[in-house]
Order: structure tokens, then C-alpha cells, then sequence
């Protein structure tokens, strides 16, 4: 659906049922909000998301809001952006302080642990879709070589080194507009010399 035909209602829908039904904070909440806005709406394409994902990493504080706050922007500007943030969160909050007495007097059900245990492998599993499908974005896009290289660059810098994650990303996208720089002047150089012989 093309931004221009993108109702309030449908932000409001989208960015409420990824609210509600993302489990577990932001990395179950991701897979969600990528199925709303590639695959139901067709807001953003798989670049743009990754793109957006990288940025929202970099910045602080939970990223399911920045990401809801980027789309309902791209879609309609500031008012978008409010409408979606507020869809997402707002039902969860509802729902969490009216259920936190509940959840208190449950907490130590064999019934409440098991349906949050049988959850986490849901989430292992949509979590690894994901990853997936960027790795072999990142293995056509870059090539076998580079897509190794960078994923053990990243390994080390984080696992390692223990670099924030924001560092990471941003170190990541510099070289990316390097590497983006790079290219267009290599191709511009070849055309050149293919025009001259």
C-alpha cells in the first residue's frame, strides 16, 4: 500500500497489534513490525527496514517505539509519528497496570510458567527468520567474502572487545557511505574509460 493511501486507522491497527502481541520486549517485537510494514502494508521495502533498524539500534531507549515513531513518521509526518507510538504502546500499558495485580498473585503457577516458556521458543524461532533473511541480503549484497568478514568483525567488536552495540552500528554505516562513495567513483572511472576505448 503506498504511503499516500495509508489511513490513520491502518497505523493505528498496525502499530497496536505489534504493541499487544509483542511478547518479550524489543527483539520479539521486531519480527512483528516487520511483517506490518513490508509484508501487510508495504510501507518500506527490506533495505529501508534494515537501514532503520541499524539507526533505531544506534539510538538510545527501546527501540519498538523508534521504529512504530519512524513509520508513522515516513507515513504522515508528526502527527504519524504520535498516532504510532502512542498505538503501540498504550494498550500494553493498559493492559499491564490493570493485569499487574494478576500477573503478582500468579507468579508462581505451574500454568503461568509453562505458557511463558513455551512462548520463548516462538520468539527463538521468528527471531532466526529474521537474521536469516539479512544474512542472505548481506551475502548477495556484499558477496561471500564480506559478508564472513563483517559478521566476524561484528562478533569480535561486540563479543570481544565489548563495544556498545550504537558504536558498532555507527562504525558499520560509516563504512558503508565509504564503501557506497567508493563504488559510484570506480563505476564512474570505468564508464569513462569504456567511453574512451
Amino acid at each position: 500500500m503506498p504511503a499516500g493511501l495509508t489511513t490513520y486507522k491502518d497505523i493505528i491497527f498496525a502499530m497496536g497489534r505489534t504493541g499487544i502481541l509483542g511478547y518479550g520486549g524489543g527483539p520479539s517485537v521486531i519480527p512483528l513490525i516487520r511483517y506490518e510494514a513490508i509484508t501487510r502494508y508495504h510501507w518500506v521495502d527490506d533495505d529501508e527496514f534494515g537501514e532503520t533498524l541499524a539507526l533505531a539500534n544506534a539510538l538510545p531507549g527501546p527501540i519498538a517505539p523508534k521504529m512504530a515513531a519512524y513509520l508513522g513518521y515516513k507515513l504522515k509526518g508528526t502527527s504519524g509519528a504520535i498516532v504510532a507510538v502512542v498505538s503501540h504502546i498504550l494498550p500494553t500499558s493498559i493492559a499491564v497496570i490493570a493485569l499487574l495485580g494478576t500477573l503478582y498473585s500468579l507468579q508462581h503457577s505451574k500454568v503461568v510458567m509453562g505458557m511463558i516458556a513455551a512462548v520463548r521458543p516462538v520468539i527463538l524461532v521468528m527471531l532466526a527468520m529474521m537474521g536469516y533473511e539479512f544474512i542472505s541480503k548481506a551475502w548477495k549484497g556484499l558477496g561471500k567474502t564480506f559478508a564472513i568478514l563483517f559478521s566476524l568483525i561484528a562478533f569480535l567488536l561486540l563479543n570481544t572487545l565489548q563495544l556498545h552495540p550504537g558504536i558498532v552500528v555507527v562504525l558499520f554505516l560509516g563504512y558503508g557511505a565509504f564503501h557506497l562513495s567508493w563504488m559510484d567513483r570506480y563505476k564512474k572511472r570505468k564508464k569513462q574509460k569504456d567511453a574512451s576505448s
